[in-house]
């Protein structure tokens, strides 16, 4: 579970997602937000029965931070703000008054706080930087000193022939295996490989494709913002930061973060986005920690690997769209 709660804490967290939903009491929920909550009860925390939105208290900053005394805990109840913050598609300022005031009554200083209320401010500019520098953290551990579009496309002056040509013998594996999924999974989708010129820096684009295929989830806006919230509960790096909030605002809120990632609006359906967050969370082996190798795992089957990182398998409804990809293969 990506966090446990007693029964104590649960009506007081959830009150407090609720009262940032609704700008502190000041706007009515909207349909998004009620769902939000019904679904974060039953696929976070793993609760029956339900959900009685009107009756849940109207949670105080003080009484959050006296309720929730655990470290981990409180960081994942404010990236969990941060969402609701931004359910129903809308930056609204009281919203974020009141996640920043949960954040610093728990003593969270989670780098998608100052993202939010930077995006509140308009500062657009300064967010898409900053979303950049923080992906870019989570994935090489560092602040890489160069600009994103150079660092995610290496080969545009300086293809490698020799990787290229690496990646493209995976098609030559037996079929089920995670190598020749991973070709299949390019030649269908028509990405050019790491070490083509318009492939994108293998160290971004192996393990973030390795994910599509071991998650289920496909390359479509709201697949590709499944994607990211799950690595987000797989990978421990700057999840909201670097992973979670920035596919928020690019496919949710429709406000253009990278040029790779384009903009569209309303792909986040929140029991989706909580069953990928929860999934992720479920994951015993990152493939974005640098001691996962690629390369060893390409000729073992995507569905004992999936059986051996422990992959929840994938419901069609949590799907991006309500379908599993054709290459997926759920674990026996």
């Amino acid at each position: 579970m990506l966090i446990r709660l007693s029964p104590a804490q649960v009506p007081l967290v959830l009150g407090a997602m609720r009262l940032v939903a609704s700008a502190a009491g000041k706007e009515r929920l909207s349909e998004a937000d009620r769902s939000a909550l019904v679904a974060f009860d039953r696929l976070i925390l793993r609760r029956t029965g339900a959900l009685d939105v009107e009756s849940l208290p109207s949670t105080t900053a003080a009484a959050l931070g006296a309720a929730v005394p655990g470290a981990i805990e409180r960081d994942h109840v404010v990236q969990f703000l941060v969402v609701m913050a931004l359910i129903d598609g809308t930056v609204d300022a009281a919203k974020i008054k009141a996640v920043d005031a949960f954040a610093q009554a728990l003593g969270v200083h989670e780098h998608a706080v100052r993202q939010l209320a930077e995006l509140g401010r308009g500062h657009l500019a300064w967010l898409r930087a900053d979303v950049a520098r923080q992906n870019l953290r989570s994935i090489t551990g560092d602040d890489i000193g160069e600009p994103l579009d150079s660092w995610v496309m290496p080969y545009r002056n300086a293809p490698d022939p020799a990787l290229a040509a690496r990646y493209r013998a995976l098609g030559a594996l037996p079929e089920g295996t995670l190598g020749r999924t991973f070709f299949e999974f390019y030649r269908d989708n028509g990405f050019a490989f790491a070490g083509e010129p318009t492939g994108l820096n293998q160290r971004f684009a192996t393990p973030h494709d390795a994910t599509h295929i071991l998650s289920g989830y496909d390359t479509s806006p709201q697949g590709e913002l499944l994607v990211s919230t799950f690595t987000a509960g797989m990978h421990p790096k700057q999840p909201m930061s670097g992973h979670i909030l920035p596919v928020i605002v690019s496919w949710h809120l429709g406000l253009e973060m990278t040029k790779l990632a384009g903009e569209v609006k309303g792909q986040l359906d929140p029991a989706k986005f909580w069953n990928a967050w929860e999934r992720g969370g479920e994951v015993a082996v990152d493939v974005f920690d640098d001691r996962w190798g690629f390369w060893d795992a390409t000729g073992e089957p995507v569905a004992a690997l999936r059986g051996r990182y422990g992959v929840p398998p994938l419901d069609p409804k949590y799907a991006a769209g309500g379908q599993v990809p054709p290459w997926y293969r759920p674990v026996a």
